[in-house]
């Protein structure tokens, strides 16, 4: 069996992490398997390469290890967004149009969208950084609720560790679930993780209202077990339904009834993550009235279910 070739292209400051995300999945080897990858390195000027644990590694190939390559991998680029080098972005081009898969980890994506392999396809990032790449690269389909997509010939994961989600789906894809399994269990990790990397984001910080509005969330904030209704909250704020509406919209860019599932489904993650309630009572609790719909409303905003999520999360 011919070895596919992978090589990761590799720029300076180098997350030591990204690419061992790649390195472990294609340049492991199972017991008594024969090996399926080889893997190296690259970069556009080999040498001593500094990385963002402040220590440098030794690159020993330069873009010319790209002309060989079944699988190209770009495992994150620092900062995000710092323009390509004309030769990396065509190094890429060429290397896709000869047929190599072009794989990019975490914000390697936005060297992908510079090559212009990404023009008019989804593509993911990292969660703190998809709202960037969208703003610079209107034609990229961003899809931010996934831990990768691919495309066959070009894919892109969400942030750090879904590098290893995509790699693995790679070597699924490649050799089947049995192998990727058996590189799985070698990492001790799971051969599939559940969800999307949405339930893995940081909580924003709650829109500013202004002192009109205030009281009326503090107000609903207090009262999710209860039923809510847009009426409830009119007449809690002393306004009509309509100029409710308005107001929510100019000040935290949502509707009402939004708002509160959110608040609700941020209520119940805390629940999740910090007691050992039912799920049927949580759902009561935040007011969600049931655990179907609490599993509903999870799957919809979070991509994944309270149970997985509480294995994930719990601190109780």
């Amino acid at each position: 069996m011919s070895l596919h070739r992978v090589v990761a292209l590799l720029n300076p400051p180098q997350s030591p992490f990204e690419l061992a995300c790649a390195t472990e999945v294609f340049g492991t080897v199972p017991q008594d398997e024969p090996p399926r990858y080889s893997f190296r390195i690259c970069a556009e000027h080999p040498g001593p390469l500094q990385t963002t644990a402040g220590y440098a590694m030794l690159v020993d190939a330069g873009l010319e290890a790209l002309e060989q390559a079944d699988t190209v991998v770009v495992p994150g680029w620092q900062p995000p967004g710092t323009p390509v080098p004309p030769i990396i972005t065509a190094a890429l081009r060429g290397a896709h149009r000869r047929g190599a898969r072009i794989v990019a980890i975490c914000t390697g994506a936005f060297v992908l969208a510079q090559a212009g392999l990404l023009d008019g396809r989804r593509a993911t990032t990292h969660w703190r950084d998809t709202a960037r790449l969208a703003a610079a690269f209107p034609e990229v389909q961003m899809d931010q609720d996934v831990l990768f997509v691919d495309h066959g010939d070009v894919a892109t994961s969400a942030g750090t560790g879904a590098g290893i989600d995509l790699c693995l789906h790679l070597v699924r894809a490649d050799h089947g679930a049995a192998y990727a399994a058996q590189i799985a269990r070698n990492m001790v990790l799971p051969p599939h993780r559940e969800g999307s990397q949405l339930q893995y984001a940081a909580q924003p910080a709650p829109a500013k209202a202004d002192e009109s509005l205030a009281p009326v969330l503090e107000w609903a904030t207090s009262r999710l077990d209860t039923r809510l209704t847009l009426a409830h909250l009119a007449e809690r704020a002393g306004l009509s339904g309509r100029t409710l509406a308005r107001r929510f919209a100019e000040q935290l860019g949502t509707s009402p009834g939004q708002w509160l599932v959110g608040q609700r489904i941020d209520a119940a993650r805390v629940l999740l993550e910090q007691t050992d309630l039912p799920v049927e009572a949580i759902a009561t609790r935040v007011g969600l009235t049931s655990a179907v719909n609490l599993r509903r409303r999870f799957r919809t905003h979070l991509g994944t279910t309270p149970g997985a999520y509480r294995r994930t999360f719990s601190q109780a």
